[in-house]
């Protein structure tokens, strides 16, 4: 696999500069997210110039992410806006050489794209998801990107076994599925046997695997249910499993280091380095 990171990098994709590239190679990055904003408001040529900046130092984008309405929005111009940006964001993503476009599901809270709402789960938001995905992929296609499915246990695609079905579904070869496993823990359970839930992952969703995100979880001491994300290494998931197999599955593609402080990123990649070098693997560059 080859080894990315979701941060230290500026939002804005025209203030990147070659010292960021340069420093993301002195930690052992070769892959890197570059957020794109509003899709319709980024200028094409910021978009170049992070491109060849980070391609000038060999830093590949491995992944875009965008912002846009819910495609789950019940609101009919509400999810027909996200739609639209959505597929801008296809542009966008060629025109940065992406490996791949991040899409999530959002979600009908309003409050925000990760916020729960019993309506996330039902047969209703599958429907407007799928058409959404089938609109939005219809512009992948047509720009000659990939498309990577960003889940969560507290949105629309909630299971591994609901992200499959969803994109069997929408029926796009341009479709895929972007390997976040910690996403997946909703319970105590799973988080005490993570393992069975990284087997679960790839038999459902293995095939379909663009990229993949690294982080831990953790269990938090208050009442009554707090499952956190944490640096990799502080928590139980079980990382070892879900490496090899990845690497098994995918040795090309990459594996981004994701939600950390800048600060705490050195250490999480060195955690990760010892954690491939015990499994006997190594970064592809």
């Amino acid at each position: 696999m080859r080894a990315g990171i979701a941060g230290l990098l500026p939002a804005d994709p025209a203030a990147i500069t070659t010292e960021h590239a340069r420093h993301l190679r002195a930690l052992g990055f070769t892959g890197a997210s570059v957020f794109s904003g509003n899709p319709a408001q980024v200028s094409e040529a910021a978009l170049r110039h992070a491109r060849d900046v980070l391609a000038g130092e060999g830093i590949r984008v491995a992944q875009t992410n965008p912002t846009y309405p819910a495609l789950v929005h019940p609101d009919t111009q509400q999810r027909a806006e996200g739609v639209r940006l959505a597929q801008r964001a296809c542009h966008v993503a060629r025109l940065l050489d992406a490996v791949y476009l991040l899409v999530r599901s959002g979600s009908v809270n309003p409050a925000g794209n990760y916020t729960p709402h019993r309506e996330n789960h039902t047969p209703a938001a599958i429907e407007r998801l799928i058409d959404s995905l089938r609109q939005v992929c219809a512009a992948a296609e047509h720009e000659g990107v990939l498309v990577g499915l960003e889940c969560h246990v507290i949105t629309t695609l909630d299971s591994p076994r609901r992200v499959r079905e969803i994109i069997e579904a929408v029926g796009s070869p341009a479709l895929r599925y972007n390997a976040d496993p910690v996403n997946f823990v909703g319970s105590f359970a799973q988080a005490y046997n993570s393992t069975a839930l990284v087997h679960e992952i790839f038999a459902e969703l293995g095939p379909w695997m663009i990229s993949a995100h690294i982080k831990d979880v953790s269990l938090g001491n208050r009442l009554v249910v707090h499952i956190d994300e944490c640096v990799p290494g502080e928590g139980i998931f079980d990382l070892a499993t879900f490496l090899r197999l990845y690497e098994q599955y995918h040795p090309e593609k990459y594996a981004l280091i994701e939600h950390l402080p800048d600060s705490k990123v050195p250490a999480a990649k060195a955690h990760v380095d010892v954690l491939l070098a015990q499994l006997g693997l190594a970064w592809r560059v």
